[in-house]
């Protein structure tokens, strides 16, 4: 079931007197001998309660996490998709059993928060609209083993979004894959092409679909620091200025579970069963130990 967050819309979650008085005939009047049996029954008993405490409060810190976390945009541009995702969350949650949390509220990103889940999905929230504090524990989470998945906007990197003066995090550039956002062609229909077909996030897709996006665009390409999975086919579709080699999807393999979606952008991708598919298996990959690969539905 789907939580909603941020929004703030429902949530998909004898007396002891007399007892003390009483002496028994083989202890003196002001105190038990400890070998009296009731005296060692009631010390037993007292050890095992004191043992069980403990243990649930040793199972409750070392709880694992099992949920995912989606953090959604509030920007009027990307709103929209947030809103027409809600049911492909649900049906993630459903279908696959797990906590899927959607929050619009950037403070959700705490450690204390995030040790809850098991991935975070960036659904179109930029990096540079997180605060300095909620950019480390989302790091921090990263660094110790959470899935990531940033869809579509979660890719605007570059300090052309900040002030001069503005702090820049320079660790989420690297952990992208080491590009720089350039400004994106006008919305129109183009070509995805799947280049790994074997990788859980896109072994259920088949080689080429098309859809209506803005084919976000980079400074170079990332394929050098990156696995690539699928890249956009620049002859389908008019670029703003053309990458030639345009990976769109893609994994960092420096980091446990990292996937990026550069597609996404229009609401009319949820659904889109390519699309939908992509989401799915990306989210459950980012969730999933390295041992283990979700179960899906056969190639089409």
């Amino acid at each position: 079931m789907v939580s909603r967050s941020g929004d703030r819309s429902p949530t998909w979650s004898a007396d002891s007197s007399s007892q003390g008085s009483r002496v028994c005939s083989h202890c003196s009047s002001d105190s038990w001998h400890d070998a009296h049996p009731m005296a060692q029954r009631m010390r037993v008993s007292t050890i095992l309660a004191a043992a069980l405490l403990v243990t649930v409060f040793a199972e409750a810190s070392t709880a694992v996490p099992s949920g995912v976390l989606v953090l959604g945009s509030s920007d009027p541009y990307h709103s929209p998709m947030v809103e027409a995702a809600r049911p492909i969350l649900e049906d993630i949650s459903r279908r696959a059993g797990i906590p899927v949390e959607l929050t619009r509220r950037a403070t959700d990103l705490s450690d204390e928060n995030l040790s809850r889940f098991q991935a975070v999905v960036q659904l179109h929230f930029a990096p540079f609209e997180l605060s300095t504090e909620e950019q480390q524990s989302l790091q921090r989470f990263v660094l110790r083993g959470g899935g990531w998945v940033g869809v579509h906007a979660a890719g605007l990197t570059g300090r052309q979004f900040l002030s001069v003066d503005a702090h820049y995090w320079e660790w989420f550039e690297t952990f992208f894959g080491g590009v720089l956002y350039s400004p994106h062609p006008a919305l129109q229909r183009g070509t995805v092409v799947i280049e790994d077909r074997t990788h859980p996030v896109t072994q259920h897709l088949p080689e080429r679909f098309q859809l209506l996006d803005e084919w976000y665009e980079f400074d170079h390409s990332p394929r050098p620091n990156v696995h690539v999975l699928g890249r956009a086919d620049e002859t389908t579709y008019r670029p703003a200025k053309p990458m030639g080699d345009h990976p769109i999807l893609w994994t960092n393999p420096h980091f446990r579970r990292m996937v990026y979606i550069g597609i996404g952008h229009d609401v009319s991708v949820c659904t889109d069963p390519n699309f939908t598919t992509l989401l799915r298996d990306a989210i459950l990959w980012a969730r999933t130990p390295e041992e283990v690969v979700p179960h899906a539905p056969e190639r089409r």
